[in-house]
This record gives structure tokens, sequence and C-alpha cells, in this order.
């Protein structure tokens, strides 16, 4: 084969189809229907819930409620658009494997660093907002909290920008990781077993706060519905927009059903079905939680509020143990939250590593537990450092950011898969987006990039330096090492 010219080797597509057989670098297929949907649900409720209420509603106020609307309903269409590409490509790596198989290899790289960027710093967030509850579970049952420097960043955000607070270590996040690691290490099956039995605890405890909530409800702390205080944001639709844009990470799930696609059993059948199983669940559950606690406090006591669920339960009730108990829960919780975001972490990178993109070591895979061990491990350790140093303000739009241009190149993949690939006049036996290739994935770009104007100019510009950052990594050692390369073969 003779040699590729630039052009042919940023968009050269990875085939579809091209069978994955047991081998010393494979994942174990031990995964069903049941675990995936538990694996997307764990991903996704405890982040938007537990801890984002406090960044969402001091910008949109009693709307909040619009904004988780308008992330589920973006979310939804990405999920239709996830659905028909994971039944056609059932592989790990996520929208990674998606773009390289549609769009091609230099598309398939940045959406890489998007992934890499979603769900390191998601799993740091998680991991420090966990770090409140644990405050408050141990306060509530034993009088004793753990000591400020032992749980505060060195870097954290202040009236004045950015602060350094030396001898600070937030040590509770670290050690949830550690254990998260250690879990991961034991098999796919093993870590998917744990996080279902957290995720029914879940969403026992948060049915438990909605009902206990919805006894405090008062409608008066819906008005006024829009928020109108022009030195906390812009009111109106935009609020609800900027809102949206920080609540909407808390939908990586979707994307984390579909890194699971080589270790699932008939991934064409039951990943589709996870994802929408996991939206449904989700967007209920959602929903009820942010209404019922937005109708038992006040919009204005959301800010700056510590593991805010159990507050609002111990202040309803003017009792210590349904706090106590909602704490218990979110500190079980949001373990799944980050055991699930750590575990997708390590699997785009090893599909990424497969391909070549990235050093080998990333999808070296132990022999009795069939786990990526090196990139797991490391993975773990970056998330670590971050959760342990940095405050988690830095990271909640860092993560929508990194979620939403995934999505949009899901939903971009969609037509050039049925274009490219599919003959129309047959059925390929799986999930297809309804309305046909255009309508459903043109609806959910439109309505990221709507979500994607109100995010931060600081936003912005972390951004695009990391993207600058995965573009140099492509050019310096992925484009000449990709296992599609034909260049030094003559």
């Amino acid at each position: 084969m003779g040699r590729q010219t630039l052009a042919q080797q940023l968009t050269r597509t990875k085939p579809i189809g091209t069978a994955e057989h047991a081998g010393d670098h494979e994942l174990k297929r031990s995964l069903g229907l049941f675990a995936l949907t538990m694996i997307g649900v764990g991903a996704t409720i405890g982040t938007g819930i537990f801890f984002t209420m406090v960044e969402a509603v001091p910008k949109a106020g009693p709307s909040v409620i619009l904004s988780f609307i308008m992330a589920a309903v973006t979310a939804g269409l990405t999920a239709l658009c996830y659905a028909e590409l994971s039944s056609r490509i059932p592989a790990s790596g996520s929208s990674y494997s998606f773009a390289y198989a549609t769009l091609g290899e230099f598309a398939a790289f940045i959406v890489a660093g998007c992934l890499l960027l979603e769900y390191g710093l998601a799993a740091s967030a998680t991991a420090i907002g966990w770090s409140d509850y644990l405050n408050n579970f141990l306060v509530n049952a034993t009088g004793w909290k753990i000591p400020g420097m032992l749980r505060s960043p060195m870097i954290a955000s202040g009236p004045n920008g950015l602060e350094i607070h030396a001898g600070h270590f937030n040590l509770p996040p670290v050690a949830l990781v550690v254990i998260c690691g250690f879990l991961l290490l034991r098999g796919a099956k093993e870590s998917a077993t744990v996080n279902a039995v957290m995720v029914s605890i879940k969403l026992i405890i948060l049915t438990f706060f909605a009902v206990i909530a919805f006894s405090g409800f008062d409608a008066a702390n819906f008005t006024p519905f829009f928020m109108t205080d022009s030195a906390k944001g812009p009111g109106g639709l935009s609020a609800v927009t900027a809102a949206a844009a920080t609540v909407f990470f808390s939908f990586i799930g979707l994307d984390t059903v579909a890194t699971a696609g080589s270790e699932v059993r008939d991934p064409k059948r039951n990943v589709p079905l996870g994802i929408l199983a996991a939206l449904v669940i989700v967007t209920v559950f959602y929903l009820v939680v942010a209404v019922a606690a937005m109708g038992a406090q006040p919009a204005s006591k959301f800010e700056g509020q510590e593991a805010g669920l159990a507050v609002i339960l111990q202040n309803v009730t003017g009792k210590a143990w349904p706090a106590l108990i909602l704490s218990g829960g979110a500190v079980i919780s949001v373990f799944s939250v980050t055991l699930v975001t750590i575990y997708g972490q390590s699997r785009i990178l090893y599909a990424i590593s497969k391909d070549g993109l990235i050093p080998k070591s990333f999808h070296a895979v132990s022999a009795r537990t069939r786990v990526p061990v090196n990139n797991t491990i490391i993975v773990c350790l970056a998330v670590a450092l971050v959760a342990g140093f940095v405050d988690s303000t830095f990271l909640w739009d860092m993560v929508s950011m990194g979620t939403l241009v995934a999505f949009i190149v899901v939903s971009a993949a969609v037509p050039v898969i049925r274009k490219k690939h599919i003959d129309l006049s047959t059925d390929h036996g799986g999930f297809r987006v309804p309305f046909g290739p255009y309508l459903v994935p043109a609806l959910s770009i439109i309505a990221c990039l709507y979500i994607l104007k109100d995010l931060s100019r600081l936003t912005y510009w972390v951004f695009f330096i990391w993207m600058g950052i995965a573009v140099a990594g492509y050019f310096i050692y992925g484009m000449r090492n990709s296992r599609l390369n034909t260049n030094n073969q003559a």
C-alpha cells in the first residue's frame, strides 16, 4: 500500500464490524442489560442532584427546573443517536470509537481529548463533593467533623479570584479514589455488581428525600420563577440556559454506558437499551428531587450550602436522623458515581491505545482479571491529585464543555454512518434513530450549541488550551503510531 497524504491520514476511518476475539489484550464480555443500565444510572444520578443544585440554583433560581428539563431533552435527543451508533459499533471508547468509524482519525482524537477531560474532571468533582456529605454524616452520627485543613483544597476560588491555601489538602476524596481503584482492579463484573447494589440504595435514598421534602413543600418558593437579580446573572431564559450548562455534565452516564461496549453480552441489543433505560430513570428522579428540593427551601439558601439535600431534610423535620440517613445514602451514592466514571475513563484510554494513538501500555490487560491495570492506576492517580488539590468550582463547567462537544460529534456521526456504511434497503438488525438520519441529530446538535453559548469565557479558554495540547499530541505521536498508518509499510 502506498504512502498516505496528510488529508488521508487525518480522515482515515476504522472499519466497522471488525471482530474482537478473545486474546491477551481483550476485555471479557461479562455484563448484562441490568448491570449496564445500573452503570448508566450510577454514573449519572448523584452528581446533578447531590452537588450541582448548589451551583445551578444561584444562577437560575426556581427556574432551575427548566434547566434540568432542557438538559434532559438535549440528552434524550443525543441518547437516540448513541443508541443507533452503539448498536452498529459495539466497542469500547464510546463517542471516540463512533467518530473514528465515521468522521476520521483526527476528529476521533479530538473527541478523545474531550472525553478524557470530561471523565477525569467529573471523577474528581464528584469525589470532592463526596467529602461534604461524609463530613455531614460524621457530624450527625458522632459529633466529630473532619478538620478543615484536611477537607479543603490548596487551590480554591475566592471573592478576589484564585486563592492558594498552603498546607490544605482534601483527603477524603483521595481516599475514595483509592478504594474505587482497588475495586476496579478486581474486575469489571465484580465492580458492576458492587455498583448495582449502591445504585439501588441511591434510588431508595432519593425516594426517601422526596417524600419528606414534599411534606414541607411551599409553592411560594417558586415565586418569582425566573431570577431577576442582575448581580447574580443575566436572569430569564439566559439564566436557565447557563444553569443547564452547569448541570449538563450530570448526564455523562449516557456516554459511560457506551464505553462498556467491549464488555457487554449481546452489545447490539443491550447497549442501546441500557442507554435509553438509564435516561428514563435518571430524568424521572432528577425532576422529582429537584422539584421537592425547591419546594422545601427558598432559592436564596442554596448558594454555598454544603451537603444541601441533607440540610433541607434537617430543616424540614427539625431532626437530625433524616439528614443522617440522607448523608449516609449520599456517601454510598457518590461512591458509585466516582467508581463508574473512573471505569469509563480507563476504558476510553484502552480503546485509544488499542488503535495505537497513545502508548500501548494503556491497553495492557491482566491475564487473570481482564482489566487494563496500568491505565486504571494512572487514571486513579490523576483523579486523586486533582481532587486533593483543586476546588470543584473550577471543574463543573469544564466537564459540561467536554460532554457537549462529544455529544455533538455523536449526533453528526449518525447521518455519516448511514450514508457511508449502510445499505438503506436492508435493516442492520439494530436500533435506528426515528424520523430518518437527519432530524433528530440536527435537533441534538442545535440543543447542544444553544447550551454551550452560555458557558463562561474562562471555560472556553481552558478548553481551547486543552484541545491545543491534544492536537499537538496527535501530530507528535498519534498520527505516526496509528495502526492505520501505512506510510512506513512499503
